[in-house]
């Protein structure tokens, strides 16, 4: 219940410090970031972000599950990195997203990167760790912390949604620029995932 409580208090304070906010707070699906405990571990949840970059819903499905299946009903670190590049490929992914996932599984095997220490670790902290391996760029690592995660100080400037739904809610006549919209989210601070979870609700 915490969780709720303190979405709540943001929503309020979002609303004192930009009125424009007030409608979608009162009429849009209320944000959800961190309510539930993921039902998937750390590194499916960046498999899965893979999988899904550039492809439908549908497509991103059927190819979770044919891994899945490939897999033995579970996919780990461990069995991905058991795979051969022709078995990961099998399952429907472009050479590019096998290298990604190839070197996130060997990243996560050799302990380079240490999922079990997210918890304690910042956001920075977190993107600076993914975002050498290839193919995960800033925006699939924002992504994760705030889904995944359910960290509540990310601004995805990068996201054309976030940028669409702040242009509509503040009826600009001219698209938003990123580096426009970091400095607007600034005032947000401590909060700016929750603001971006409207941006994208009003998008």
């Amino acid at each position: 219940m915490e969780r709720a409580k303190e979405l709540a208090s943001i929503n309020r304070k979002i609303v004192k410090i930009d009125q424009a906010f007030a409608p979608a707070i009162k009429t849009l699906a209320p944000c959800t970031f961190g309510l539930e405990k993921p039902t998937v571990t750390h590194y499916q949840s960046l498999i899965r972000s893979v999988i899904a970059q550039q492809v439908s819903t549908a497509a991103a499905r059927t190819i979770s599950g044919r891994l899945q299946e490939k897999c033995g009903g579970s996919i780990t670190a461990a069995k991905v990195g058991a795979l051969s590049l022709k078995e990961l490929q099998s399952v429907g992914l472009t050479g590019a997203k096998v290298r990604t996932i190839s070197e996130l599984t060997e990243a996560s095997l050799s302990g380079e990167i240490n999922f079990r220490k997210f918890t304690h670790m910042s956001d920075e902290e977190i993107i600076k760790d993914l975002v050498p391996l290839f193919g995960i760029g800033r925006w699939t690592a924002e992504m994760f912390l705030i889904f995944h995660l359910g960290r509540l100080d990310v601004w995805p400037i990068d996201d054309l949604a976030v940028r669409r739904g702040w242009d509509n809610l503040h009826g600009n006549s001219e698209p938003i620029k990123p580096k426009a919209l970091q400095l607007l989210g600034e005032p947000f601070a401590g909060m700016r995932s929750v603001v971006a979870w409207y941006c994208w609700r009003a998008s």
